[in-house]
């Protein structure tokens, strides 16, 4: 009888993922969600990342929540037509029939982040209708003291609110209703270029067996090899250094495989 051989785990690749925040039909980028400024064009910017190798790509209406309307499907439809790698839209997804319209003008996912944290049997609601797989729940957290607290109405500070939930039990409630992911935005790096917020992510990761995606701070190659071996996540969003060419999605990946952390080749 021949000897059954064992089975090797398969490595997940890590995924890099460019961020593009969408305000007035054109990608910006601020500082610790401030001073925004415009960056280019939302589908040359896709269509750019497609090339280089990027494994999906997160488009945020910045300004629909605090707003109170619904993400712009015109640009959705045209990134959809453009790109053929997955990609998520964040913004204004307040129920079912808004998740809906995105998904059917071509994006794989939709990301909630202050509807959940008014709602939170929202996502409940998205995970009967459409599976885990197209539900992340965005998380806008910083540091509060001793720990960590999240902030909604991120996309214009002058009306950002403090729900007065912590981080970490959020993160939490967010796996057990169902969510197939999280985006972790640390706020005090966001747009510093100093580095991921490794602490918190690693803190994430303790309470998070669902797939952790971190953002906030990446202003260095070593900054992704650091998050992915310290912090373990899935997953690094960046912007300002992909949009601005500072690092080339390429020339990361191969640093990333040189340090032997598993990524898709471009």
């Amino acid at each position: 009888m021949n000897a059954i051989a064992p089975t090797t785990p398969s490595v997940v690749a890590r995924r890099i993922v460019p961020c593009l925040d969408v305000r007035d039909g054109q990608v910006v980028k601020g500082v610790r969600f401030r001073d925004h400024r415009i960056m280019g064009d939302i589908i040359e910017l896709a269509a750019r990342y497609r090339d280089e190798g990027a494994d999906e790509l997160v488009f945020y209406d910045i300004t629909a929540s605090p707003e109170g309307r619904s993400v712009d499907l015109e640009w959705i439809r045209r990134v959809s037509e453009t790109i053929d790698i997955p990609f998520c839209v964040a913004g204004g997804i307040r129920s079912i029939q808004d998740a809906e319209h995105v998904l059917h003008q071509g994006a794989d996912k939709i990301s909630i982040n202050t509807p959940a944290l008014e709602r939170p049997q929202l996502i409940n609601e998205l995970v009967q209708v459409f599976g885990s797989q197209c539900v992340v729940v965005g998380v806008d957290s910083i540091q509060d003291g001793q720990g960590y607290s999240v902030r909604s109405h991120t996309g214009t500070p002058d009306n950002m609110r403090t729900p007065g939930r912590g981080a970490m039990d959020w993160l939490r409630e967010v796996a057990e209703r169902g969510a197939g992911e999280v985006v972790l935005n640390c706020m005090s790096s966001d747009g510093t270029r100093a580095g991921f917020d490794i602490v918190q992510l690693a803190a994430a990761r303790a309470v998070l067996s669902i797939p952790l995606v971190a953002s906030g701070g990446a202003g260095s190659v070593e900054h992704f090899i650091a998050v992915f071996e310290q912090a373990d996540v899935d997953a690094a969003l960046a912007a300002t250094v992909f949009h601005s060419g500072q690092i080339t999605i390429p020339a990361l990946k191969q640093s990333l495989a040189a340090a032997g952390i598993e990524v898709r080749p471009c």
